[in-house]
Parts: C-alpha cells; sequence; structure tokens
C-alpha cells in the first residue's frame, strides 16, 4: 500500500494517536507517498464531468491537504484557485507543489470566504466529519460561494455486503470507534458515515439544490450502477 518514501508504521502509530491536525501535520511530507491520497483517476474523473458545466471562475478545495485538488480545479477554472485547511504541515506541502495557488489555513467548521468563489470542490474529507459537523460546513461552503455558484465532489457506492471490502470498511470504522472512546485527542477519520442520501438531506438544508453525475470513467459496479458520482450542489442563482 505505500510506496519507499511513505511513512514507517511507527509514524503511522504515532499519527494515529494525534489529533486529526496534528497527525496530518506529522504525515504532510511523505502524505503524497500514501493511498491516502485522492488517486489521479478520481480527479481527472471530476475535470471531465465538471468541464460540460464550465468553465468557471474563481476555484476553491475545502479540506485540500497538500494540495492534489489543484489538478482538478486549474483545468476548469479561469481566475485564482485557492485551498483551504487546517494542518500548516499539509497546507506548507501544499505552497511548494503548488506555488501559483492562493494557501489559506482555516477550519472547513468555519470558512472564512463570503461570495468570492464560483467553484468549490473537495476530496476525501468528509470522512473526518462527524454528521454532526456537516451541516455547519455546508453553511460555510455556500456562504463563500457566489450566488449560482457550485459545490462538487466525489462520492463512492457503498461496497456489497458479500464484499470482502465492506467489511474491511466496517472493521476500520469499529477500530477508530474503540480508538476514540479510549484515547484522547480523538482522530475522526470514518468511512462509513456520510452515505449519499444523509449528504443529499445536509446540502439541501444549507440551501442547495442537489444533483449528481456519473463518473463514467471509474467504472460500474456489477448491477450497473456507477462506482462513483460527482455530486453537484448548486447555490441559487
Amino acid at each position: 500500500m505505500f510506496s519507499p518514501q511513505g511513512p514507517s508504521p511507527r509514524e503511522l502509530a504515532v499519527q494515529a494517536l494525534s489529533s486529526v491536525e496534528r497527525g496530518y501535520d506529522l504525515l504532510a511530507p511523505k502524505f503524497d507517498h500514501t493511498p491516502f491520497r485522492t488517486p489521479d483517476g478520481i480527479l481527472d474523473a471530476t475535470v471531465e464531468a465538471l468541464r460540460p458545466l464550465g468553465p468557471f471562475g474563481d476555484g476553491l478545495d475545502v479540506c485540500c491537504g497538500t494540495g492534489a485538488g489543484m489538478r482538478a480545479l486549474v483545468p476548469v477554472c479561469r481566475g485564482r484557485v485557492t485551498g483551504v485547511d487546517f494542518s500548516a504541515g499539509m497546507l506548507a506541502q501544499a505552497r511548494k507543489a503548488h506555488p501559483g495557488a492562493e494557501w489559506v489555513r482555516a477550519d472547513a467548521r468555519a470558512l472564512p470566504f463570503t461570495g468570492g468563489f464560483d467553484l468549490a470542490v473537495t476530496f476525501g474529507a468528509l470522512g473526518h466529519l462527524l454528521p454532526e459537523e456537516r451541516p455547519a460546513v455546508f453553511a460555510g461552503v455556500h456562504r463563500a460561494l457566489r450566488p449560482g455558484g457550485l459545490f462538487a465532489f466525489p462520492i463512492g457506492a457503498p461496497p456489497p455486503f458479500t464484499s470482502g471490502w465492506y467489511w474491511a470498511l466496517l472493521g476500520f470504522d469499529v477500530a477508530m470507534r474503540v480508538r476514540n472512546a479510549v484515547w484522547r485527542p480523538p482522530f475522526v477519520m470514518y468511512y462509513r458515515t456520510c452515505p449519499l442520501g444523509a449528504v443529499r438531506d445536509d446540502l439541501a438544508a444549507a440551501g442547495f439544490s442537489v444533483t449528481t453525475a456519473p463518473m463514467a470513467s471509474l467504472g460500474r459496479r456489477k448491477d450497473g450502477s456507477p462506482r462513483y458520482r460527482l455530486v453537484l450542489a448548486r447555490k441559487p442563482a
């Protein structure tokens, strides 16, 4: 799962016993060499789905990490592109990799933007939010967008009950809940807390109109349904 340039088991253990912010500060220099970085295939499929809806003006990557989302933002945005994250370590790596972008340190649950963006994206961040925290994040993104602006992010179909992935993800979430019950500070990282229906409801409550688009290049499941969909949440014009 990890390249030779990735973190050692000891480094991963130290990260896992830290807070989310501190853990990502520690992991940042080697994060791009782990499977936790959003794969290029998902980023490219996002561009493919967004192109017919653009071009856009200014773009925002929420919970940007080391800046991988710029691969999706830059091709579809004509204006400035900005990343926001609460990990100083991740932002330091992002600045090195993408010096032409703007980088802001802030908590996604209290975004410091008002009406400045036409497109917002996020990749791999929802698992770091408890369900009760999503409304604040979605409200902040809604506030950050101009009228008619779009908030887009990929969401995977849940694995079937009979697959190994189903049980692996369930086991991971159970292990994280046990860890957080007995160790402080908590490290919030769950794979099964953001089903599409619940996310759609939270987006609608924040004022978005919500549709989805299949990410065709990422394939389909045995039943013919897409493996991934791009959630498209539009702020009313």
